[in-house]
């Protein structure tokens, strides 16, 4: 297997990596009673697994979000 056919699977295990980590670390954060919100309009991101959903689903823009998100306090 060359390395050009790797690339897509290497990209595939870090997506979802980092979608099992907010997952777990969101989970963890809303037990402790400190969740990581982020809201804008009516859209509102505010339980663990509406996180991993978007993160899996738009990583480019929600992974960086959620980063963002965790650090606020709202």
């Amino acid at each position: 297997m060359s390395l050009v056919e790797l690339v897509p699977i290497i990209v595939v295990l870090v997506i979802l990596g980092t979608d099992l980590w907010v997952y777990t670390d969101a989970r963890t954060r809303a037990d402790r009673g400190d969740p990581v919100v982020y809201s804008i309009g009516s859209i509102r991101l505010d339980s663990p697994e509406v996180w991993a959903v978007v993160c899996l689903v738009l990583w480019v823009f929600c992974f960086p979000l959620y980063l963002a998100s965790r650090n606020s306090p709202y």
